[in-house]
């Protein structure tokens, strides 16, 4: 008698979709709800469950590494993506640049990256583990890093726009050639070659429609295995840093974004299919107001140039050691020593770093000044030393963290400065949203603290996968076990 034993498949949505909306504070959810339409961003928050205290645990807060840390879960400390540029074999880089590859699409530098920079997996690349890689994992943006850095190491592609051929294009870490189907929409969407697009709502539009486009072509989620589709949207970054938080072309850009999303949940609801894929939305940093209109209020705020402060610092350290040029970068409030001049000399790190670090606390509008190797001793709150030693990644970090005075940026804006900027630890930078909607989730909210590195680990208890080979987040248990229950 022959018996025959029937394997039950680990239940997973078709399709799982993270939605990365660059500088989004989170209080933009509330702000802009009576403007929204029912079917966009609305939608998430009336249908989804909202994490209302979610957090970035890490400084610097910006592009490269929020994208990082969402989908590894994890902190610049152990995925190593330590900014947009850092420190690494002895030059300054770009995050994603990997002039071992090319461009496919485009002839020019735009292509020549890849995810090779980052030492963490991502939830995508546990998904692809878990199916024998059978799921597919495609990133897509206008900004490379922000494709890129989310679909992961083992990514089917990743799509990122160049202003100069004024179209999506790839890199040879990915293809050789871009597939008919990216062919034909580029022609049909060409946009402004030359023109940053990322200064135009149109950017947020071209965005969604190859996100559409890459479901459709893909087939991703109707192919039988559960698939991941990585969307970062990129205007709303570019726009607020020239315009601000506030007025017209911020409430136009976030406008357009509703839109988009309401057109794109349409898209896959019929596509996909309503409760079969699940969906978060989150940021990968917020950003404070500007400067000038708090200050009309009677609110502090202003800037600080580390730039300026650096030059005086070289100056005094020149005097005290006799080298030139100490401290020959910064970047994010960061101060990188030139630790090979520094040995050659015959001198001690240490010592460079104790008086480097005593002249800059003479500066007025720091905090503190932080030695980064022995930040876990600094008598500063647990919840600050925290996020600077989860930012720290003692290859590519620097040596000196700078914190300013609240409301202080590291930049000097005019009476006439509109714009805002963002890397701080204050929660206009580190409270961002955090809504999952769709498959398995049910309406609701907390306002538990909860961080950004949480995200994947919470996807991936929901798929019943690995998480990610750095991960130090955890399930927000509101959502991942919602399934269970």
């Amino acid at each position: 008698m022959t018996t025959i034993v029937a394997m039950a498949q680990v239940e997973r949505p078709k399709l799982v979709v993270g939605l990365v909306v660059d500088q989004m504070r989170w209080d933009y959810l509330y702000y802009y709800y009576d403007k929204y339409g029912l079917g966009g961003l609305r939608r998430l928050v009336d249908e989804g469950f909202n994490c209302d205290n979610n957090l970035i645990n890490y400084v610097p807060t910006i592009t490269g590494i929020g994208h990082a840390s969402i989908y590894t879960g994890t902190t610049p400390a152990l995925h190593s993506i330590a900014g947009n540029d850092f420190y690494m074999d002895g030059k300054f880089t770009y995050c994603c640049s990997d002039p071992s590859v090319k461009g496919v699409g485009s002839e020019g530098s735009a292509g020549e990256m890849s995810p090779r920079k980052m030492t963490a997996t991502t939830m995508g690349d546990m998904l692809k583990v878990a199916t024998d890689f059978k799921s597919k994992v495609i990133g897509v943006a206008m900004k490379d890093r922000a494709a890129i850095l989310p679909a992961g190491q083992a990514a089917d592609a990743a799509y990122w726009w160049d202003n100069s051929v004024g179209h999506y294009i790839t890199s040879t870490y990915y293809m050789e050639d871009l597939p008919k189907w990216v062919k034909k929409f580029n022609a049909e969407n060409t946009w402004n070659p030359g023109k940053d697009i990322k200064m135009s709502p149109v950017g947020v539009e071209k965005t969604f429609l190859m996100a559409q486009a890459i479901v459709e072509n893909e087939q991703l989620g109707q192919r039988g295995e559960c698939d991941m589709l990585c969307i970062s949207v990129s205007p709303t970054d570019a726009i607020a840093h020239s315009f601000g938080t506030r007025g017209k072309e911020n409430y136009d850009v976030y406008m357009e974004l509703d839109r988009d999303v309401a057109k794109f949940l349409d898209y896959l609801d019929t596509t996909i299919g309503k409760g079969q894929y699940l969906l978060f939305l989150s940021a990968d940093h917020g950003a404070a107001h500007n400067s000038t209109m708090l200050n009309n209020h009677r609110i502090p705020a202003g800037g600080w140039s580390i730039s300026d402060a650096r030059k005086r610092l070289n100056i005094h350290l020149q005097e005290k050691f006799g080298l030139e040029k100490m401290v020959p970068y910064h970047s994010s409030y960061r101060l990188f020593l030139d630790r090979p001049g520094i040995q050659k000399a015959g001198l001690k790190l240490q010592d460079v770093v104790d008086e480097a670090i005593a002249f800059l606390k003479e500066e007025k509008d720091l905090l503190y000044v932080i030695d980064y190797a022995h930040a876990a001793e600094a008598a500063i709150p647990t919840s600050l030393k925290e996020q600077i030693i989860n930012g720290w990644n003692a290859q590519r970090s620097g040596d000196i963290y700078c914190l300013t005075k609240s409301g202080l940026y590291d930049f000097v804006p005019d009476n006439d400065y509109k714009g805002t900027t963002h890397g701080a630890w204050n929660p206009y930078d580190s409270h961002i949203p955090c809504v999952f909607f769709g498959w398995h989730v049910k309406h609701g909210h907390s306002s538990r603290t909860n961080y950004m590195i949480d995200v994947a680990p919470t996807i991936c208890a929901m798929l019943h996968i690995q998480m990610p080979n750095s991960c130090i987040g955890n399930p927000i248990t509101e959502v991942a076990d919602q399934d269970m229950k």
